[in-house]
């Protein structure tokens, strides 16, 4: 049974820095692309922030977080970590890891219906 578990969200201010990062356990995170997505506030669906690829070689993000965020991975260690840099109060959300069981080293997916497993996310505040 393939386990996701979140951490590193908490509160920060506008500007600021936080580091999230999803292990995978019960499972060789190498078979899956791996993707963040988020729920703020208020919101009914969850929002694609960013993937990667099994190989790392792949990535996209939302055009909200470009050039913010870094979506990043080490198969050795089974993890996947999400750098969020210059952070605003509208990133504020609950944050979820998620992995996608795919057959190809180079492709991601931002659609939520492609993933297999999800963490149980993790919250991070950002105030003005």
């Amino acid at each position: 049974q393939v386990q996701l578990v979140e951490s590193g969200g908490g509160l920060v201010q506008a500007g600021g820095s936080l580091r999230l990062s999803c292990v995978t356990n019960g499972g060789t995170s190498s078979r899956y692309a791996m993707g963040w997505f988020r729920q703020g506030p208020g919101k009914e669906r969850r929002e694609f922030v960013a993937a990667i690829s099994r190989s790392g070689s792949s990535i996209g993000y939302v055009d909200s977080v470009k050039g913010r965020f870094t979506i990043s991975r080490d198969n050795d260690k089974n993890t996947v970590d999400l750098q969020m840099n210059s952070l605003k109060p509208e990133d504020t959300a609950v944050y979820y890891c998620a992995a996608a069981l795919v057959y190809t080293y180079d492709h991601y997916s931002a659609s939520s219906s492609s993933y297999n497993y999800w963490g149980r996310g993790t919250q991070v505040t950002v105030s003005s």
